[in-house]
């Protein structure tokens, strides 16, 4: 075959591959979902992650004529879960719900063998649970700025109630030592429940907890909430002041909510599953499921979700390090 008739027939497979390739991601997501969709959560049934996904699953299946079912797989802080998810098939049929809790290098994340961060694709947030500060009455403080104070005055005498070494709570704690310049011993609690338990008695002074978990002890005196700790206040208890107009920016602590699939699922099926989750979230009958729960509703798109995991991870990592808990 002469060499100019190879050529043209090269370049016309070419063109044929090339074809293929940008008419198939269409195809795809036109076909997608054709059989049922999994949802993996990584904490136990009746979790504010287990109920959050319930309540988008039912909206998901509705609007993409498939049942999307959600899979409970607790265990090492969400990562059994998490690496399930990886190790499954980058088609869009698993997928997992995960917390921030995830984007923690803690000792129940070593040894998986996956990173969060890029074994992972977003598809979009869902929700953000709030945190507040919140201290003992007793101390008769009534701002952060005056719970600093009292802190730097008496180093030995508080206490800060955090969750075990490397969670979410135990890290938050370490950020407020880091930003207020005290050094208040952290006292670990296997659950936010007894370390407010606690808190109420002052064997503990001050701690973060869940909006949700404390706006009855915040109503009735048993707790005072000094600041949310998040930038902007919570609609839920409007009167209690961010953590940076108490005077501590950046002492954030949240629990988000997302969705992810395995990285390297088809871009279409990403976009499409983006869409619905956030349209599922204009729902008036998912929203109010959330709001009861004491969640801020989020969504947005796979990149902002990205930007958020990034922040975080590196976030919390920089505050374990300073704390010379290393990863």
């Amino acid at each position: 075959m002469p060499p100019e008739e190879t050529l043209r027939i090269e370049r016309l497979a070419c063109a044929a591959l090339a074809l293929v390739v940008l008419c198939g991601a269409p195809v795809m997501a036109q076909e997608y979902p054709n059989k049922p969709v999994r949802i993996v959560v990584g904490f136990a049934a009746g979790s504010v992650s287990d109920l959050t996904a319930r309540a988008l699953a039912q909206k998901l299946g509705s609007a993409l004529g498939q049942p999307f079912v959600v899979e409970v797989r607790p265990g090492a802080g969400s990562n059994v879960a998490a690496q399930h998810v990886v190790r499954s098939p980058k088609d869009g049929y698993t997928l997992l719900v995960a917390t921030s809790s995830s984007t923690l290098r803690s000792p129940s994340s070593a040894g998986l063998g996956f990173d969060f961060a890029t074994d992972l694709t977003p598809i979009a947030l869902i929700a953000n649970v709030p945190f507040v500060l919140t201290a003992y009455p007793g101390l008769a403080v009534t701002t952060v700025q005056e719970f600093i104070s009292l802190a730097r005055s008496k180093p030995e005498a508080l206490t800060f109630g955090g969750t075990a070494v490397g969670t979410t709570g135990h890290l938050a704690a370490q950020l407020f030592n880091q930003r207020a310049g005290t050094r208040l011993p952290v006292a670990s609690y296997p659950s936010t429940a007894q370390a407010t338990t606690d808190l109420m008695t002052g064997r503990i002074s001050i701690a973060f907890a869940s909006a949700a978990n404390v706006l009855q002890l915040i109503h009735d005196g048993k707790l005072t909430a000094l600041a949310v700790a998040q930038p902007k206040r919570a609609a839920m208890i409007p009167q209690v002041p961010s953590i940076d107009e108490a005077g501590l920016p950046g002492v954030y602590s949240s629990i988000w909510i997302g969705m992810l699939a395995p990285a390297g699922t088809p871009r279409p099926i990403v976009d499409m599953l983006s869409k619905s989750v956030n349209e599922a979230l204009k729902s008036e009958d998912v929203a109010q499921q959330m709001r009861v729960q004491g969640m801020e509703l989020l969504g947005g798109s796979p990149e902002e979700f990205a930007v958020q995991i990034k922040s975080d991870t590196e976030r919390w990592d920089a505050v374990s390090q300073a704390a010379g808990l290393g990863k």
